[in-house]
């Protein structure tokens, strides 16, 4: 089962929260977002030649699956540094870590052709649901993040109650992105709460 956490921390820098409002776009969303986009190009091509993979052998290849557990694990470091989750910089690349968060999903090798077909064809219809309230809890956690970003400033701590909000939103995101790229076979869940079996 997926593994996603985030800590928070005791207490949040004022310093750095200000930093990150004014100029985090310069020296974190600029530099990652351009090795995103050749890792997320790549990740098109490493994802057509799987579905191929797996439709003769019903395997997943393990390189593929790294890449597309590490890519996420990337994605998400820097998701947390911009929404304030984390004082901590985002490490660079596919092979970078965070001390206070993780993502990571055991490796599945055997899979169903079957519904990798169904994904295939019909995967954006069925994920549309998801689509639709992810839309509306990612402009809840726009205001949840706006308002949490006071607090901090004033108090130096992000609210518990709107931490968690934001990481339930991130967390239910990541069930979405590891079911469409046919990491987990069962189809994701209409919540962002830890499921029995997940790690915190």
């Amino acid at each position: 089962m997926m593994t996603f956490y985030i800590n928070k921390q005791e207490e949040y820098s004022r310093g750095q929260l200000l930093l990150r409002s004014f100029f985090g776009w310069i020296y974190i969303l600029i530099p990652h977002a351009i090795l995103l986009v050749f890792l997320t190009i790549g990740a098109a091509f490493v994802n057509m030649i799987t579905f191929w993979i797996i439709l003769f052998t019903g395997k997943y290849p393990d390189w593929s699956w790294n890449y597309n557990v590490k890519l996420l694990r990337y994605n998400m470091r820097v998701s947390a540094s911009m929404l304030n989750l984390t004082d901590v910089y985002p490490e660079f690349g596919l092979g970078g870590s965070h001390p206070e968060m993780n993502f990571d999903l055991p490796y599945q090798e055997e899979q169903s052709r079957g519904r990798l077909i169904l994904r295939a064809m019909f995967g954006i219809l069925m994920l549309l649901p998801h689509f639709i309230v992810l839309y509306f809890l990612q402009i809840g956690a726009a205001f949840v993040g706006m308002i949490a970003w006071f607090a901090i400033l004033f108090t130096g701590k992000y609210p518990e109650g709107m931490f968690n909000f934001v990481v339930k939103f991130m967390r239910w995101q990541a069930r979405v992105s590891c079911w469409s790229t046919f990491l987990t076979p069962d189809y994701p869940s209409f919540t962002g709460q830890v499921l029995e079996g997940e790690n915190k």
